[in-house]
């Protein structure tokens, strides 16, 4: 099982979109997929379901375990500030430690309004990741100027973009 991580709790995000092609691409290639939307996240989970009340938060438990039960995970993570949301940082503090997501593979796609494409983002997610025990797949995309390329509707209108998700994800599947 590949879990998708559309990594911001924003509603209508364009990480979910770009999740859904990235799922779709998959699906053709004949991987089972899931996405795990972090805008499903209890509104209050980082005070009711991290530190001392791990494991203690039904809602939020579904969705530690489509990321401890993965096989490899693909975060597609917009820009925030330089880095990655602050959201997916709380979710994975919130991951079982050690075990959550030690030992698995991940590809990661930055997406960003500005012309690095979630560089930074990506770097620091990295060594995140990294630490945890996560390998990452060193061909990382980057979506620069993502509003220009993907609609409302989530087609994305440029076949740059297309060809490097199509790569990244064939690459995933022999990681």
């Amino acid at each position: 099982m590949i879990t998708i991580v559309a990594s911001t709790n924003r509603p209508n995000s364009r990480a979910r979109r770009i999740s859904e092609l990235y799922a779709a691409q998959l699906r053709e290639f004949g991987a089972e997929v899931q996405i795990l939307d972090l805008a499903a996240l209890p509104a209050d989970f980082t005070a009711t379901a991290l530190y001392h009340n791990v494991g203690s938060h039904p809602e939020f438990n579904v969705l530690v375990d489509m990321a401890s039960s993965a096989d490899k995970l693909v975060f597609v993570v917009p820009e925030y500030n330089c880095s990655y949301p602050g959201v997916l940082k709380a979710f994975i503090d919130g991951l079982p430690y050690p075990g959550g997501i030690r030992d698995k593979k991940a590809a990661l796609v930055g997406l960003s309004s500005g012309t690095q494409g979630g560089l930074l983002a990506l770097s620091h997610l990295t060594d995140v990741l990294m630490y945890l025990g996560t390998a990452v797949l060193p061909m990382r995309v980057r979506l620069p100027n993502i509003e220009a390329s993907l609609t409302t509707t989530g087609e994305l209108r440029n076949p740059l973009f297309e060809q490097l998700l199509r790569e990244q994800a064939e690459q995933l599947l022999r990681f």
